[in-house]
């Protein structure tokens, strides 16, 4: 596809307009201010359009779709133990299915290309995956609070299977990791098998850290006054490629850590602030080299999966907490969502609309009330536009969205199944408690 005359945004370049950008084989071949030589298929009419590289969700439970809205005005381990782990004990793999393609329609209605995702029911995210288009690097969440029974606990054989059946599936758009919940949801032994797994698999590792100010102190109670950051790293889990999400509460020796090991941060500051967890310091981050990338987190904590309006947000909750209207600055965010994202998934051929990168991209349709006058394109983008501004959303060259139709997915028949599989769910549930 060659796209003429149309505005582009790409991480650590200046705004343009009248711009020339072509795909082939799955790659940007051309980025210009002239009409390239070549036959590159159809042609798109960018007048009046933006193009920016596609949004990388840093941090998902795709399948929470279906607690959208379910249970409210909780912490988040009380809001966990009371609506999430009882909702999610009866979920079914098919229902997890529904959920995923209906998390990852939204995504690509507003121009993600790529989420990172920690959950359990690995065949059915990953089936959702493989069919949709979109890139994922998926891990399956581990909880243990029993060292007897975790080695042959089906969940473990189930990350292992999981690794062996989808590493790098779907012409790579699949990439399989190994995660713990969290250093209060997992014993010492449980984290160490998560370390050996990568190792011998040659993936990476997820995990929630220092979410709540509970988890962070309650940790240094556990382990001699050890931070989760350093315990986790004197568990050998940071001496792999990690993906740590929140990080809210963290203290400088741990950035010191983290910035170490090359640790990637998910920021999610919607589910921080619903749930009460406090303000990350992105700055100090930022400041100390640390990769920090963008995510929704789960929809049962956000309650959607828009991602530009978690950039917004993520913006004017740093400026608003510290009392500084520069702590955070627009072209930083763009970063952020996009290659500072990628590289979170060690894909550092994407996030950039440069030549020779993968041909992620996402097109927005600037003619609208919200964004006009247009002063800053960069500023427009994460402080006015809309998901519903998104055009056509890209992944390997593939169109798979385009002027409100999803090109892989039949998003009438998501929503009846994502509906049914809900209700379902709920008498499921209602049936437990009054046999419980």
């Amino acid at each position: 596809m060659l796209f003429s005359n149309i505005a582009l945004l790409t991480p650590g370049q200046p705004s343009r307009e009248g711009m020339f950008v072509a795909t082939k084989g799955g790659k940007i071949a051309f980025v210009g201010e002239r009409r390239p030589e070549g036959n590159f298929g159809e042609e798109y009419d960018g007048r009046g359009k933006l193009l920016i590289p596609g949004l990388v969700n840093g941090h998902c439970h795709v399948p929470m779709t279906l607690v959208r809205g379910y249970g409210t005005g909780l912490p988040l381990q009380e809001w966990l133990n009371t609506y999430m782990f009882p909702y999610e004990d009866q979920i079914h793999p098919q229902d997890a299915y529904w959920g995923a393609m209906l998390g990852i329609a939204e995504m690509l209605r507003g121009g993600v290309t790529s989420f990172s995702e920690q959950y359990m029911f690995a065949d059915s995210i990953c089936q959702a995956v493989v069919e949709s288009g979109i890139k994922c690097n998926f891990s399956r969440s581990l909880v243990c609070f029993d060292d007897d029974t975790y080695l042959e606990s089906d969940r473990r054989q189930e990350a292992i299977r999981n690794c062996e059946t989808y590493q790098n599936a779907a012409d790579d758009r699949l990439k399989v990791e190994f995660a713990a919940h969290g250093e209060y949801t997992t014993t010492e032994k449980c984290i160490r098998d998560i370390v050996e797994l990568a190792h011998r698999y040659h993936t990476g590792v997820q995990i929630h850290l220092s979410e709540t100010k509970k988890e962070h102190e309650e940790c240094k109670g556990r382990h001699q006054g050890r931070t989760p950051t350093q315990y986790l790293r004197d568990c050998g889990f940071f001496d792999l490629p990690a993906l740590a999400a929140h990080g809210v509460w963290l203290e400088e020796g741990d950035l010191e850590i983290l910035a170490e090991k090359g640790v990637g941060i998910a920021y999610n500051p919607t589910s921080n602030m619903k749930l009460g967890s406090g303000f990350a310091p992105v700055r100090r981050m930022l400041d100390k080299g640390i990769c920090v990338g963008l995510g929704t987190d789960g929809a049962g904590s956000n309650n959607n999966l828009n991602m530009l309006e978690e950039a917004h947000l993520g913006l004017l909750i740093q400026s608003g907490h510290t009392g500084n209207c520069q702590e955070l600055m627009a072209e930083e965010m763009l970063a952020m969502a996009t290659v500072h994202g990628a590289r979170n998934q060690r894909r550092e051929d994407c996030g950039r609309v440069e030549e020779g990168f993968r041909a992620d991209l996402a097109v927005l349709d600037l003619d609208r009330p919200h964004l006009t006058p247009l002063h800053d394109l960069t500023n427009q983008l994460f402080y006015a536009a809309q998901a519903s501004d998104v055009v056509l959303t890209m992944v390997d060259g593939r169109v798979l969205y385009r002027d409100g139709r999803l090109t892989t997915i039949d998003l009438e028949r998501v929503l009846y199944e994502a509906r049914r599989a809900n209700w379902d769910v709920l008498a499921r549930l209602a049936a437990a408690r009054q046999q419980g």
